[in-house]
């Protein structure tokens, strides 16, 4: 299953993967790419395969700083999503590659599907 490259995806168990991998799809990104603007809702999460996201502060003379990176290993959207918040930074592809991608609200539907699974 190509959703499984991306570590935090490939930790879930089977049939939590099964439940939400026709809710992803996988999306080239280029460099450049825009993910989120600052102080605006957290749309869709990112789970790279390859390249790398980045999380940019601008400055006040117009210069921008690189704050974070998320490669392979993690995601972006994921903590917004789940509280419905709006970004901090602007994120924007660094590098280009691959990723799965998920709505926030379907991402905070399944993760209170698995939540009410687990305690009832």
């Amino acid at each position: 299953m190509p959703h499984r490259t991306n570590f935090l995806l490939s930790q879930l168990a089977p049939d939590r993967l099964t439940q939400i991998a026709p809710h992803l799809s996988l999306v080239n990104l280029q460099a450049a790419d825009v993910l989120a603007e600052r102080h605006q809702r957290v749309e869709k999460v990112y789970f790279p395969h390859s390249g790398i996201i980045s999380c940019v502060v601008e400055l006040l003379g117009g210069d921008a700083i690189a704050t974070g990176m998320v490669g392979n290993d993690g995601t972006f959207g994921a903590s917004q999503a789940l509280d419905d918040k709006a970004s901090l930074n602007q994120v924007v592809t660094q590098v280009a590659g691959v990723a799965s991608v998920i709505s926030a609200d379907r991402l905070r539907e399944a993760a209170s599907e698995f939540l009410c699974s687990e305690c009832c």
